[in-house]
């Protein structure tokens, strides 16, 4: 049986702060993939080697992307029900762009106004102002930060989910739409076709369909179908993170990538076990307010902890142990993040709130608007 807490929260707009965990989580996950397994240029040595007792669970990390797309389909889901597209809209630039522009004008700086050069984009002016759009990789312009491939994915599901919006979310609906998803997805794996990977992106759908087969199971409770459609999603997506890694382990090979099939394949599955925990209300007793704040720091720590890395570490590697010259530009990136959240996301995000209070009756609540929360947050990121 769904568990009540959950349910009600889903349905009426009560925070889930055990998503607001998973998504912190995510976030780590994909830093400590960045800053002990791939970062090479910035530490100036193979990551691995001066990590290597957590080698293999930080290159796990690079999966962390993964599951920020899972908690996507689940929140995406939640907040477009009785919402106009406008509504989702203009919900999304608020969410996304902010932190984002902010993250563009510091990279630029950084590289433009400091000596560093691990990881630079090489972009000119132009390049940086199309990456203001979020847009980029349509134009065939190069990330300037390399984690906002993630977002490119993002904007794509969102367009994709669009026609629910358009035609109205229910139950059957959503059904449907998962399931040509994935049987496009399915049909399409391994497919190098421009195309395919613009509209369907195969390597990732499965991810967002689970996300949205467990929130429905938070609105409609745990039927057979929605287990079912979990269920070949979850297949796919051990499929497409094996991929992944394997071709991650091809670049660099297994000493700097060491992570066997074996966790691969358990961490796919615990993606989905969490998020059945969540869709059942088996974590329901995570109340802790300061997951409100994890939350709130996700996104930006998600833009920003390549940056601290390209100007922190270089500067304390020489003088500093690894260990502690990773936890100081850890612990730089989260307050710096937290800060980024306080001035450029919350009073967008509080101005806009206000003008449609203003204008009109409140659309239906969702994840993002919490009574019990100071603040409204959306989902992430991915990251990834």
């Amino acid at each position: 049986m769904t568990g009540t807490r959950s349910r009600g929260a889903a349905e009426g707009g009560g925070r889930l702060a055990e998503l607001d965990l998973l998504r912190f989580v995510a976030a780590m996950a994909v830093l400590a993939f960045h800053y002990f397994v791939a970062f090479r240029s910035v530490w100036d040595e193979t990551p691995a080697e001066l990590f290597p007792a957590i080698s293999t669970i930080s290159g796990l990390g690079i999966l962390g992307v993964e599951l920020f797309f899972m908690i996507s389909g689940f929140v995406i889901l939640m907040s477009i029900w009785g919402r106009g597209l406008g509504g989702f809209a203009l919900s999304r630039v608020v969410r996304l762009y902010p932190a984002y522009w902010v993250s563009v004008g510091v990279t630029a700086a950084l590289y433009g106004l400091t000596s560093a050069t691990a990881l630079d984009p090489k972009l000119d002016s132009g390049g940086y102002a199309v990456n203001l759009t979020m847009l980029q990789r349509l134009f065939g312009v190069y990330d300037a930060n390399g984690v906002y491939w993630s977002l490119w994915v993002e904007l794509r599901f969102y367009l994709l989910i669009s026609v629910l919006v358009i035609f109205g979310a229910t139950l059957g609906r959503c059904l449907v739409f998962m399931g040509v998803w994935l049987l496009a997805a399915g049909f399409f794996t391994g497919s190098d076709d421009y195309w395919v990977e613009l509209l369907i992106m195969p390597k990732y759908a499965a991810y967002f369909v689970g996300g949205m087969a467990f929130y429905l199971m938070t609105r409609y409770g745990p039927r057979l179908i929605l287990w079912c459609v979990a269920g070949v999603s979850a297949g796919l997506a051990v499929n497409a993170a094996l991929d992944r890694v394997a071709g991650r382990i091809e670049l660099v090979g297994y000493a700097a990538m060491p992570v066997p099939e074996w966790a691969v394949v358990a961490t796919v599955i615990a993606f989905y076990a969490l998020m059945a925990m969540v869709a059942l209300g088996w974590l329901g007793r995570l109340r802790w307010r300061g997951l409100v704040v994890l939350g709130a720091v996700t996104y930006p720590v998600y833009l920003f902890h390549t940056a601290g890395a390209v100007l922190i570490i270089p500067a304390l590697r020489d003088t500093l142990p690894p260990w502690l010259t990773a936890v100081v530009t850890v612990l730089a990136v989260t307050a710096f993040s937290y800060l980024v959240y306080r001035v450029a996301e919350r009073p967008v995000q509080e101005f806009v709130k206000a003008r449609r209070r203003r204008r009109g009756p409140a659309p239906e609540p969702s994840w993002e608007r919490v009574s019990a929360a100071p603040h409204s947050l959306g989902e992430k990121a991915s990251v990834p």
